[in-house]
């Protein structure tokens, strides 16, 4: 049945042939980008790829902090490429234990990564990326759309033909190249991209190398277009999280334990057809397949210590005892160390393969003195994910490396051992949007989903994962819009969405059998889907003051969170479980003003964030000093969630004379709680102030040196914080440490110089 299914809706996409074009006469590369037609665009934010290359090299993260206030990037893994985004309190993250509360779209496609709806930034090829625009929430952008929607479009021969390239090299070893380019030949077009870094890492142990490419070919006419894209990466990337406070003092480019690598290799195909009905209605589809293969190994203390006749001993669940630590034959494994200095190498494999279709029919027609647009369309992602780990016994070095001793450790309760499991995950989504013209300056877009998840997990090694979950949910919403005039537009809206318990999320919700911060899964209870109710009021205009041309946009949004889902630590050091903890309350206010004259742009933008939880709360956080003797920590309704700055402001600055550019930003976030510190009892992670500067000349036509410096104050700050237990954790740079508190550190002074060719 599900076979059949996919098969007609692909037959129905491909039938429709090709695609048509905006206006009669006008060709056009029409690829649909989103569920929805981008109905809601008038008061979204957008980057272009000026935006996103605006320093000399492609970086689309760099474009985000320097352009979006409400946007702030964590460093929870350590590594620039695998930050979490978090935005209006809401996160992405290529992080399995992180909330994954951000829809994120790929020219059409949903790119959230079955397993644990992550989101993997190292995968997207930037020097490729046309835009990225960032939408408030919607129901139409279907699953994990709590908070808002991502959506990346990638350029065509059509839209961006030339030739682009650059070269980069900076600081901690940092090499850099990239080269794009399009080419359009009558009514065919092809664009290309290809993209390699790598960096030593400021921090010890940090190597990573990225390659990225993607090829787009295309045949547009003014009656029809059909692209085929292709995607694909092989990274290799070091994030060694978090370091105790003492040993940051001590040294800042220290790690606690190592190595902590993930490998990646990951394509994707995807097909982009669309047709004219008529001059007023086109058809238009995103089929895609995908498959990303990712292999980790972490290095990590462990709370294993001798015991009793020469043998090992690991903790208990509950921490009130300890259990002999067993090999894969049940055996009792012996102590070779002298009782301590003990860690764990926990390694994970994941082979994910996803397909997936989005179709729909966009109408536009003249209607009571304004213009209609309709979306009505279905989409379909269906996953395939084989999951497996191991857990072999290791030896703490001087330099706390994991060297592994060669036992794989297994325990009969379950607490630590290896896991074998195959997860099948269909998401239906059907949806209907309307921009409706109510009167000359008053319109209501007007939006409707279905979303249906099943979720189908085989154990393959015991019956402990064995399970089957289905959830759905209809979603509601609407928005006002009104031209108060043709410079300043109001609006106010509600919109429903939802996010269905992942696979990883369901794998791990066990208070007695919690998993690893290492993506371990042990236990298959239920969890219930999270649904989030949102409103949101402002305005947006532009015109022109005093010679500049200005653009502003003002939105308040208030969204409530029932069944929030939260990762909560364990009583075992590094293993924590997924638990539903009510509701949360995310609400605040952002501003945005560009404004523009001559060689002059500068851009402001400054977000208020106020996330709550809404129900009083008993969760574990055994290394936060504010725990009692079983280690708890209360939470009460009020008390803010941790990991989310109240205050975010950013200031861009450029001007470009002829032959040369200068410019810089600021970059001001406000302290957060440490994540573990949900009571609010300990002191807060401090705020920060980053200053980048940048400056460009052209050297020959259509060449350019240019140069950047980032955090040119040289700040010792920090984006993210938790707790640690150090008790086991020799540091000989910090002897004799207790500060349980541990730090993300943001990156020192760093300089990248470079040259870029545009033909």
């Amino acid at each position: 049945m599900r076979k059949a299914a996919w098969m007609a809706g692909t037959a129905l996409v491909l039938g429709t042939g090709f695609a048509w074009a905006e206006e009669p006469g006008e060709r056009q590369s029409i690829i649909v980008t989103a569920p929805g037609g981008a109905v809601d665009v008038d008061d979204a934010i957008r980057l272009t790829g000026a935006d996103i290359g605006r320093t000399g090299r492609p970086d689309l993260l760099g474009a985000l902090t320097r352009d979006i206030a409400g946007v702030s990037l964590q460093d929870a893994q350590g590594n620039p490429w695998q930050p979490n985004l978090v935005y209006r309190g809401f996160t992405a993250s290529p992080l399995q234990g992180q909330a994954q509360g951000l829809a994120v779209y790929l020219d059409g496609a949903r790119f959230n990564q079955p397993f644990g709806d992550t989101v993997a930034f190292d995968l997207l090829p930037d020097a490729a990326i046309r835009s990225f625009t960032l939408f408030d929430s919607s129901a139409v952008y279907g699953l994990n759309a709590l908070g808002g929607a991502m959506v990346v479009d990638t350029k065509t021969g059509l839209s961006d033909p030339g030739l682009e390239a650059s070269l980069t090299g900076g600081r901690f070893g940092a090499w850099e190249a990239s080269v794009a380019g399009g080419v359009l030949q009558g009514d065919f077009s092809a664009f290309g991209a290809f993209q390699y870094r790598h960096e030593h890492g400021w921090r010890a142990h940090s190597p990573s190398t990225l390659y990225n490419g993607y090829l787009d070919l295309g045949f547009d006419t003014v009656t029809g277009g059909l692209h085929l894209k292709w995607i694909g990466a092989d990274t290799d990337l070091t994030g060694n999280g978090v370091a105790p406070v003492e040993l940051l003092a001590a040294d800042r480019r220290a790690v606690f334990t190592w190595p902590d690598n993930a490998k990646a290799r990951y394509g994707r195909v995807s097909l982009h057809p669309w047709v004219a009905l008529s001059e007023r209605t086109r058809i238009e589809g995103t089929l895609y397949a995908q498959q990303l293969k990712l292999h980790s190994v972490n290095g990590d203390a462990a709370d294993i210590e001798g015991c009793e006749d020469g043998l090992l001993c690991l903790e208990t669940v509950n921490g009130e005892g300890e259990t002999l630590l067993t090999d894969l034959n049940g055996r009792a494994i012996a102590d070779s160390l002298g009782g301590e200095g003990y860690g764990v190498l926990n390694r994970g494999r994941t082979n994910s393969r996803a397909m997936g279709a989005l179709m729909q029919i966009i109408d536009r027609r003249v209607f009571l003195g304004g213009e209609n647009h309709l979306a009505i369309g279905m989409s379909f992602d269906s996953s395939r994910t084989r999951f497996g780990t191991s857990v072999e016994l290791g030896e703490v070095t001087g330099d706390r490396r994991i060297e592994g001793l060669g036992p794989m450790i297994v325990q009969s309760d379950g607490g630590m051992g290896p896991v074998g499991l195959v997860a099948h995950a269909d998401y239906w989504g059907l949806f209907a949007q309307d921009r409706l013209p109510l009167t000359s300056r008053l319109s209501a877009e007007i939006g409707l989903r279905y979303n249906r998840a099943t979720i189908d997990m085989r154990d393959l090694i015991g019956t402990a994962l064995n399970g089957r979950h289905r959830f759905e949910r209809l979603n509601p919403g609407v928005e006002l819009d009104y031209a108060l005039s043709e410079g300043l537009n109001l609006r106010a809206g509600y919109a429903e969405s939802n996010r269905a318990p992942t696979p990883a999320e369901l794998s791990c919700a066990d208070q007695n059998a919690p998993c690893s911060l290492a993506n371990f899964f042990i236990a298959d209870p239920p969890l219930r889907q999270v649904v989030a109710k949102s409103w949101e009021a402002g305005a947006g205009g532009h015109g022109r003051i005093g010679g500049f041309a200005v653009d502003w946009l003002l939105s308040a949004w208030r969204t409530r969170n029932i069944d929030d889902i939260q990762f909560v630590a364990s009583a075992i050091r590094g293993r924590a479980w997924f638990r539903n903890i009510g509701a949360t309350r995310r609400q605040g206010m952002e501003f945005s003003l560009k404004a523009k004259r001559g060689g002059f742009e500068g851009g402001f933008s400054y977000t208020f964030t106020d996330a709550t939880y809404r129900h009083d709360l008993a969760l574990s956080s055994p290394a936060n000093p504010a725990a009692d003797a079983d280690g708890v920590i209360f939470v009460r309704s009020g008390n803010r969630l941790p990991g989310i700055p109240r205050h975010s402001a950013t200031l861009s600055l450029d001007y470009g004379g002829r032959g040369w550019s200068a410019g810089g930003d600021v970059v001001a976030r406000t302290g957060q709680y440490l994540t573990g510190d949900e009571g609010n009892d300990e002191p807060r992670l401090k705020g920060y102030v980053l200053v980048n500067l940048r400056a460009g000349i052209d050297v020959l036509p259509g060449v350019t040196l240019f140069g950047e410096l980032r955090n040119a104050f040289d700040r010792k700050y920090a984006t993210f914080g938790t707790f640690a237990d150090v008790g086991q954790g020799a540091m000989t740079e910090a002897p004799g440490a207790t500060d349980p508190r541990a730090y993300g550190p943001g990156a020192p002074r760093r300089w990248y110089a470079g040259v870029r060719a545009r033909f």
